[in-house]
């Protein structure tokens, strides 16, 4: 990368990172510290919990097609200044109520998608898959993050604290974006990066999309109700609070060494569909076994790093499967119904986590996340295991329109080649090829002087 996209890369993940440091911090203390708020109930502290991810999953495509027509920076910055309003309303609030409204406005600064676009106007076409995995995996140590630092944080400063520290971020975050963040030379529909009106037809009628949309939103429904139980059960067993942060800490660590031959296996030696539909199976055996298992805090930890060896796997290897099975011109599309189905997801599990702990006992919630489980590994049991493939990007600004039309028509005799869509407006190739059966000399004879990615 130059070092103008450099900085633009680092600046963007901070506001994304900082802005997801901020919705996850309370979510391993909050149902703790919300049974004191005036009129709570478990159903009012898991709506408190997971609302956030209704107002986000609605408002982030909107957002992010608004972004092409105000510019980047303007929506980021109103969804930062949204953010850090509703981190104030909730920090200031004394009742349940007033908590949920602010967490409500704390997932309307719908920013994702803006950020994204964002960071594709700021990088060329051989940069812009590094630049969106450098972003996306800020998700990933937020919540990490969020973790191990939040039942620290809740000692020392309380709940309302770690609301006034979210207010803090998203003010940094918007000097980010005035001072660090440079400004693009122009706006471009980015067919990676933006979802388009046009394509939501064709991607949510793909039953292979579909099926993945499910996924995340199972996976982040079952990890939002889970800890709204997990926090409980390890202060019922005697673990204080504040202790919780070392059991996170071990249980993160030990998870994401042992996910990594697993990753091995599914990507390089091509059982992807096995691990995959393995780790789901771990998920729901581990969230059930918190139910009728759970005999010490020490248990629990090991139960909770069986069900963080699949969750992990189950996170890093989803955007690959969306990005492989996507089409190349609906990859934008595709990953923003897939966000939306994720926010919808962390939604749900409040709700449902709620619902069942004021129904039946919060224990019961790890059963209700096993049945979710259990669904979900029906679905993905049918799903088609998916080809070998990667995407690449090419820009064509050295080559005339004559030369790009005749490129246009080689492309899809290339062995290896599975798709290929030319924009002429941004005089780009996107591609998506089969790297075991790809005539590499082919391709790169016939594109000889395009910068690649």
């Amino acid at each position: 990368m130059t070092a103008t996209e450099r900085r633009a890369v680092t600046g963007l993940a901070g506001i994304y990172g900082f802005r997801m440091l901020g919705l996850f911090l309370v979510l391993p203390v909050f149902a703790l510290y919300a049974e004191h708020l005036e009129g709570a109930t478990p159903l009012l502290i898991g709506l408190a919990v997971g609302i956030y991810g209704l107002t986000q999953a609605i408002l982030q495509i909107p957002f992010g097609m608004l972004s092409d027509r105000i510019g980047r920076k303007p929506v980021i910055l109103g969804g930062l200044l949204m953010f850090a309003a509703g981190s104030v309303i909730a920090a200031l609030a004394d009742d349940i109520w007033m908590t949920l409204v602010g967490r409500a406005i704390q997932g309307s600064g719908a920013i994702a998608a803006a950020v994204m676009a964002l960071a594709a106007d700021l990088t060329r076409e051989s940069q812009r898959t590094k630049a969106m995995a450098a972003i996306g995996m800020t998700i990933g140590a937020a919540f990490a993050i969020s973790l191990m630092t939040g039942p620290l944080l809740d000692a020392w400063i309380g709940v309302s604290g770690i609301f006034w520290i979210t207010a803090i971020l998203a003010l940094i975050g918007i000097a980010i974006v005035v001072f660090v963040i440079p400004a693009p030379d122009s706006r471009q529909r980015h067919l990676d990066a933006l979802p388009l009106p046009g394509m939501f037809s064709r991607v949510l009628k793909d039953a292979q999309l579909l099926r993945l949309d499910f996924g995340i939103f199972s996976l982040h429904l079952m990890l939002t109700a889970m800890f709204l139980s997990v926090p409980l059960l390890l202060n019922d067993l005697g673990l204080p609070l504040k202790q919780h942060s070392m059991v996170y800490l071990v249980v993160l660590v030990l998870a994401m060494g042992m996910m990594v031959p697993f990753i091995i296996l599914a990507e390089k030696y091509g059982r992807m569909k096995q691990v995959f539909v393995g780790a789901v199976l771990t998920i729901s055996l581990a969230a059930l076994s918190l139910h009728w298992l759970a005999f010490s805090w020490l248990w629990v930890a090991a139960l909770l790093t069986v069900f963080f060896v699949g969750f992990n796997l189950l996170e890093a290897t989803l955007p690959s499967l969306i990005a492989k099975t996507a089409p190349v011109e609906a990859k934008g599309t595709a990953m923003g119904v897939y966000s939306t189905s994720q926010f919808l997801g962390g939604f749900l599990g409040g709700l449902m986590g709620g619902l069942v702990h004021q129904q039946f006992g919060y224990v019961w919630v790890f059963v209700a996340s096993a049945a979710v489980g259990a669904i979900w590994l029906v679905v993905a049991s049918s799903m088609q295991s998916p080809g070998q493939y990667r995407s690449r990007i090419f820009s064509l600004t050295a080559f005339s329109a004559d030369e790009i039309e005749q490129i246009r028509n080689q492309l899809s005799r290339i062995d290896g080649v599975v798709e290929a869509v030319i924009v002429d407006e941004e005089k780009v190739a996107y591609l998506k090829l089969d790297r075991n059966n790809l005539d590499e000399p082919a391709l790169n004879e016939l594109l000889s002087g395009a910068g690649s990615t």
